[in-house]
């Protein structure tokens, strides 16, 4: 079967500064699938060379086998592609709800002037989408916080919704950008739990950015490994975790991922 997604030789260039160069990428259908990298490695700068926020200099991505290079961002969400942010971006001046179904515009079909009418087909896609928005929530683990603001959400709980309004435009491919970020141990373990319930029940593949190697580690099928915009690694999660490349972009060269941290000496 083909892949899902497959980019060749992406490049995206700022003035003089290369973020994104050369990468190849291929990711399979019901995958899980990390990007990694250091701060500046240009992970999220790919993320949106895919979802149509920059268009590179060079290169092309294929989804399903249809072109993104060259569509807009609504287009390619139309396509199938979803994603999240690094940076929560709810509507804070509406509810859990109204999120989420704000997700699903790209879906509907109703009209201006059916609005307006408010004819039989426009009521009755309003009670599909209103019943699927709730089903989203229960999904993720929200159910019964509908009506709150979603600014009033506790963090972690602003992240699954965060996810919920992504689902709502039904997509195949679900780009995650540093979900676990800034979550507490027990939250971070509800949001991996949350990832492989994506893949094995709805069937979604899940990309992500991720700093929290034990996310990386724990759900990841492939990883692939960026510095300085370049591919330099890229493979199951041990393969990667034991790259001397890898490492030396992390920690520098001959410090192990997994050496605990140096102690301090008595007065530093």
């Amino acid at each position: 079967m083909a892949p899902l997604l497959e980019a060749k030789g992406v490049t995206k260039v700022f003035g003089g500064l290369t973020a994104v160069d050369q990468v190849d990428l291929v990711i399979e259908r019901r995958s899980i699938a990390s990007l990694i990298g250091p701060n500046g490695a240009g992970k999220t700068t790919f993320f949106n060379c895919m979802t149509g926020l920059y268009q590179p200099e060079e290169g092309s991505i294929l989804f399903d086998g249809r072109p993104l290079v060259g569509q807009r961002s609504d287009q390619i969400i139309g396509l199938g592609i979803a994603r999240t942010y690094q940076n929560i971006r709810l509507f804070k001046g509406m509810t859990v709800l109204e999120n989420v179904l704000v997700g699903q515009h790209v879906r509907m079909k109703a009209t201006p002037l059916g609005a307006i009418l408010r004819t039989a087909s426009q009521r009755a896609e309003e009670r599909q989408t209103r019943e699927f928005a709730l089903e989203l929530l229960e999904f993720v683990g929200l159910a019964g916080e509908e009506d709150i603001l979603s600014t009033n959400l506790a963090y972690g709980d602003q992240r699954l919704l965060e996810i919920a309004r992504a689902l709502g435009s039904r997509p195949q491919l679900l780009l995650l950008d540093e979900p676990a970020a800034g979550m507490n141990p027990r939250e971070t373990e509800k949001m991996m739990g949350l990832v492989h319930r994506l893949r094995d029940e709805k069937g979604i593949t899940v990309f992500l950015i991720e700093h929290d190697m034990k996310v990386v580690m724990n759900i990841s099928e492939k990883v692939t490994v960026l510095d300085y915009g370049k591919k330099i690694a890229e493979g199951k999660p041990a393969e990667v975790r034991a790259n001397p490349r890898v490492v030396e972009a992390y920690l520098g060269p001959g410090v192990l991922m997994d050496a605990p941290p140096k102690a301090e000496k008595k007065g530093e």
